[in-house]
């Protein structure tokens, strides 16, 4: 079995849409048991024995909430253990506008996966357009961003971006299973 956990924080519900549709696209990988966790219910024992983690965020002031910063440096006894090491990471953020500076975000979390010593897995869909209903829409190879509008969190983001969350889930947990046979 290989254990994965979506680590996030979601203000408004939308980031956690997104967390549960990368989780399903990774459960849809057999063998692999994938689960959504928030930052407020952290179970570092869980995320100690995942072979995988995804860390996940709402972009504000252009950088991932303050919340899942405080995860981040909550984390400093799992760095200090090097407990992380050679674990397959990946991220994924949500802002309100296009671009609201997902980029910058995105290499936050990047950042911090480098100083855990984690392997970080970039994402090579290409995009099928700029429509709400298309795939990768807003062109992200380094990590998933989606956009949701200002709205409830059951209508966004759109389609495309939940459907490319759950590509991603199944690409993640698809090249943790050849990290672990040693096929990288």
């Amino acid at each position: 079995m290989t254990p994965m956990v979506v680590i996030y924080h979601s203000g408004f519900g939308h980031t956690e849409q997104i967390a549960h549709c990368i989780t399903a696209g990774a459960n849809r990988v057999a063998d692999v048991q994938a689960q959504a966790m928030s930052v407020s219910d952290i179970d570092w024992a869980v995320l100690s024995a995942a072979e995988a983690i995804i860390f996940g965020a709402p972009v504000y002031m252009g950088s991932v909430s303050a919340s899942f910063k405080q995860f981040m440096d909550d984390s400093s006894r799992t760095w200090f253990a090097q407990g992380w090491q050679d674990k397959i990471a990946a991220g994924f953020v949500n802002s309100g506008a296009l671009s609201g500076d997902k980029q910058v975000a995105l290499q936050q979390l990047q950042t911090f996966a480098g100083q855990h010593g984690m392997v970080w897995i970039n994402f090579a869909l290409q995009p099928t357009g700029t429509g709400a209903d298309d795939l990768n829409r807003l062109g992200s190879y380094s990590g998933l961003m989606t956009q949701a509008d200002n709205e409830a969190p059951e209508h966004t983001p759109p389609k495309g971006d939940r459907a490319t969350a759950e590509a991603f889930g199944q690409h993640i947990a698809e090249r943790t299973q050849r990290w672990q046979r040693g096929a990288a």
